[in-house]
């Protein structure tokens, strides 16, 4: 585990903030990591789940995997989505709760959560709302939902003891978790995860794939089960990433689990 700065953790979540707006307002500008529909269905998304979404919405996406194949998602469920961007899985649990459940829409970067705010306005989806803030300080109260889903958030958390624990803490008892999101077999060096420009980069903040179930049981989840590993990065643009990736062994696993 590294151990990240207060000043540290404010620069990553800046350059975390400044790359995903720029895939907000530029989905169809070439980044390091695959984007839109085209990763969507790369990573499994059925096309007929896309063709419900509105373009725009699906055009800034930026997950790693598809974390409904955990099939956790039933009618009348609260759903909060840590890390929910544009909205893609957001509004695929809309769908899935339907009229009587609810889905949180949680993110730190504005025009994302604008983006999400906007087509649900639109829709008159009075199911979805969004909300400001980070995986490390969830500003919800204990056991409010029944299902957490993220896709390819964790990995950019600087304290992410406390982001498993906090969507422990929001979980209700028998509550899931599903997500996907990017683990490493080898940790990047202390030189490299000292530079926060490096984490919205999706490698340099990951984690290894023990640590992370470690601090998933700390936080009160049980049932750990891996769906699907692939890797990530094979479907990378640039050269440089896919070589850095397959350096440290990055790759991206979908997994589903139970609150105690």
């Amino acid at each position: 585990m590294v151990v990240v700065t207060s000043n540290q953790r404010d620069v990553i979540f800046d350059a975390v903030r400044a790359m995903y707006t720029d895939v907000a307002h530029h989905p169809d500008r070439e980044f390091h990591f695959p984007t839109g529909r085209p990763a969507c269905l790369h990573l499994g998304y059925p096309a007929d789940v896309l063709d419900r979404l509105p373009p725009e919405v699906v055009a800034s996406f930026a997950g790693v995997g598809y974390p409904f194949a955990a099939d956790v998602v039933a009618p009348g469920n609260t759903v909060l989505d840590i890390g929910s961007g544009s909205g893609t899985d957001t509004f695929i649990a809309a769908h899935l709760v339907g009229p009587a459940g609810k889905v949180i829409g949680l993110d730190m970067t504005a025009p994302m959560r604008e983006k999400l705010a906007a087509f649900a306005r639109s829709q008159g989806l009075t199911t979805v709302e969004t909300l400001d803030g980070n995986a490390e300080q969830i500003p919800l109260p204990d056991a409010c939902v029944d299902v957490v889903t993220s896709n390819g958030v964790l990995n950019l958390v600087p304290d992410k003891t406390a982001a498993f624990r906090e969507l422990g803490r929001v979980l209700v008892r028998g509550g899931r978790l599903q997500l996907s999101d990017i683990v490493v077999g080898t940790l990047p060096s202390a030189a490299c995860r000292a530079e926060p420009q490096l984490w919205a980069e999706c490698i340099v903040g990951a984690t290894t794939d023990r640590d992370y179930f470690t601090m998933l049981e700390q936080a009160g989840l049980t049932n750990i089960e891996i769906l699907s590993q692939h890797d990530y990065f094979a479907n990378s643009a640039s050269a440089e990433t896919r070589k850095v990736a397959a350096g440290f062994g990055a790759h991206a696993i979908t997994l589903r689990a139970i609150k105690e």
